[in-house]
């Protein structure tokens, strides 16, 4: 089997989807003034909620039941592809050159590809209910 995760900050979708992130708040520190209160917090938001407390953080609290843990993945692979969109309007606006679009669009690609992948092998990532539990309460 494969190595242990004990914490959503270990998988490697969330540092991909961290990166990406603090990569768009890079490329986005140079946008027009007029851009601030649109393009740029919608870039932002969209990049920042696939790995923030919203998604993979979620997702991974919800692994006991899978039909939800599927539920936060496919928002998280949704707030993903949001992010292209977005990309693809910074470069047709001239904010971002054709590389910069391009390789964010890649990682943005990749992290969908991750969450895919964790969707379709959701069984894996499942929570597994031990024979015993984890606390007992006992009462006098």
């Amino acid at each position: 089997m494969g190595e242990r995760i004990d914490s959503y900050k270990e998988l490697r979708v969330f540092q991909n989807a961290m990166d990406a992130a603090m990569e768009i708040f890079e490329v986005t520190k140079g946008f027009p003034a007029e851009e601030k209160f649109s393009m740029v917090d919608q870039m932002r938001r969209s990049s920042r909620s696939v790995c923030a407390n919203t998604w993979l953080n979620e997702a991974w609290r919800k692994r006991r039941y899978k039909a939800a843990f599927i539920a936060k993945l496919s928002d998280a692979e949704s707030e993903a592809c949001e992010m292209q969109v977005w990309v693809e309007f910074a470069q047709r606006c001239a904010y971002l050159n054709d590389k910069t679009s391009h390789d964010l669009e890649s990682a943005d690609d990749q992290i969908m590809g991750q969450l895919v992948n964790m969707t379709r092998e959701s069984d894996k990532w499942l929570i597994k209910e031990s024979p015993f539990p984890r606390f007992l309460i006992f009462s006098e």
